[in-house]
C-alpha cells in the first residue's frame, strides 16, 4: 500500500468516545505534517449520536465509507439514554451490524500489564507484572448470530428465550488460522477453549483447530483447555498463556476478564479483522475496550490512550506501518514513564491530567 491516501474513517460514537478520537486526529494531523504521511479521514456519526441525528443507529451512507476506509476507528457506543429503544433500533446495533457485514470475523484483545501501572490491578505485582496475553475471539458466528433465536409464549402462560449456538468448519479454521499466524510472532504457544465436556459445538472445535494445527502450523504448541478453567488460570497464573484462541460466547468473558488483571480498562485497544483481499487489503474496525461512560463524557477526564493504542494497532495491521505503530507505543510508555495519569488510573505521587493535557503529551513524546 503506498503512504499517500490511506483512508480512515472516525467514528467518535457517544459518551467519550468524540473526546477520545479528538486526540487520535491530533496524532493523525500530527503524522501528516511530520512524516509525510497522507492520511485523509472523515469523522461520521454512529449509535447513540446518529440515532438522534438520522433516528437509526448506522446510516447507509456511513456503512459505505466504512466499506472504502482502509481503517475505521471508532470511539463508543450506547448510554443509559437510548436504554428503551427497542433491541434492533439500540445504538449497539451499529456495531454489530459493522463486524457482520464487513465480515470482522476475528476479534483482537490484548491484555497487557503496564509496568508503571502494575500496582493498579486487584491481583499481586508477582501474578500481573510483565503480563502480555492476546485473545482472539470468533466475532461473526456462535450464539450471538445463531437461528433460530428469539422469544415465544408456549403452554400455561410461560414463555421460552432461544438462542442457538453453532459453528461450522471453516468458521473455526479461519479464526484458528488467525490466532496460530498471530503466535508464530509471539511465543509461539495457542491456548484453545471450548467447553467439549458439554457442547458438541465443542467437540467440533476442538477437532478442527487440532486439525489445522496438525497440516499448517506443525511448530506452533497447541494446548485445549476448557473455558472454565481458562477463566480460573487466568486469575491463578496468567502468565502461562500467550495467545488465547475462544469462540464468541467464551472469547467475550474471557477477554473482559483478561482485561481487569491489567488494572484499567481505559488503556486496552482492540481490533476486529476480516479477511485479507487479492490486493492484500484487509478490512477493520478498531475500539477501545471501554464503554461510552457517560458519568464523565464532557468533563475532559476520560483517558484517551485506549483509542490511541486502537490507531497503533491499525498502523500495525491494517496501513502497514510498523515503524509508525512501534513509535506511538514507545511515546505512551514515555508519557506513563513520566507518571502523567488521568483520573482513572492516578495514584500516589504521579501528575493528574486531563484528556487532551494527555494526548498533547503523546504527541511531544513522538517528536
Amino acid at each position: 500500500m503506498s503512504s499517500k491516501g490511506r483512508k480512515i474513517l472516525l467514528l467518535p460514537g457517544d459518551g467519550i468516545g468524540p473526546e477520545v478520537v479528538r486526540e487520535v486526529k491530533k496524532i493523525l494531523e500530527w503524522f501528516n505534517k511530520n512524516k509525510s504521511l497522507d492520511f485523509s479521514f472523515d469523522e461520521e456519526l454512529i449509535g447513540g449520536a446518529s440515532i438522534d441525528v438520522n433516528k437509526i443507529p448506522i446510516t447507509d451512507e456511513v456503512f459505505y465509507k466504512s466499506l472504502q476506509s482502509d481503517a475505521v476507528i471508532l470511539g463508543a457506543c450506547g448510554g443509559p439514554k437510548w436504554d428503551n429503544l427497542e433491541f434492533s433500533k439500540k445504538p449497539e446495533r451499529a456495531l454489530l451490524k459493522l463486524r457482520k457485514e464487513l465480515k470482522l470475523f476475528a476479534n483482537l484483545r490484548p491484555a497487557i500489564c503496564f509496568k508503571q501501572l502494575v500496582d493498579s490491578s486487584t491481583l499481586k505485582p508477582e501474578i500481573v507484572s510483565g503480563l502480555d496475553i492476546m485473545i482472539v475471539r470468533e466475532l461473526t458466528g456462535g450464539i450471538y448470530f445463531g437461528e433460530p433465536r428469539g422469544i415465544e409464549p408456549i403452554e400455561n402462560n410461560q414463555r421460552r428465550g432461544i438462542n442457538t449456538h453453532s459453528y461450522t468448519t471453516s468458521e473455526i479454521q479461519r479464526i484458528a488460522r488467525v490466532a496460530f499466524d498471530l503466535a508464530k510472532k509471539r511465543k509461539n504457544v495457542v491456548t484453545s477453549c471450548e467447553k467439549s465436556n458439554v457442547m458438541e459445538a465443542g467437540v467440533l472445535w476442538r477437532e478442527e483447530v487440532q486439525l489445522i494445527k496438525d497440516k499448517e502450523f506443525k511448530k506452533v504448541e497447541l494446548n485445549h483447555m476448557l473455558a472454565d478453567n481458562c477463566a480460573m488460570q487466568l486469575l491463578r497464573n496468567p502468565k502461562q498463556f500467550d495467545v488465547i484462541l475462544a469462540d464468541n460466547l467464551f472469547g467475550d468473558m474471557l477477554s473482559d476478564e483478561a482485561a481487569m488483571l491489567t488494572g484499567s480498562l481505559g488503556l486496552l485497544p482492540s481490533a476486529s479483522l476480516g479477511a485479507r483481499d487479492k490486493n492484500g487489503k484487509i478490512r477493520s474496525l478498531y475500539e477501545p475496550v471501554h464503554g461510552s461512560a457517560p458519568d464523565i463524557a464532557g468533563k475532559n477526564i476520560a483517558n484517551p490512550i485506549a483509542t490511541i493504542l486502537s490507531l497503533s494497532m491499525a498502523l500495525r495491521y491494517s496501513l502497514d506501518l510498523e515503524k509508525e505503530a512501534d513509535l506511538l507505543d514507545a511515546a505512551v510508555q514515555k508519557v506513563l514513564d513520566d507518571g502523567l495519569r488521568t483520573k482513572d488510573i492516578i495514584s500516589k505521587g504521579n501528575k493528574e491530567v486531563t484528556t487532551t493535557d494527555m494526548g498533547d503529551a503523546i504527541i511531544s513524546k513522538l517528536k
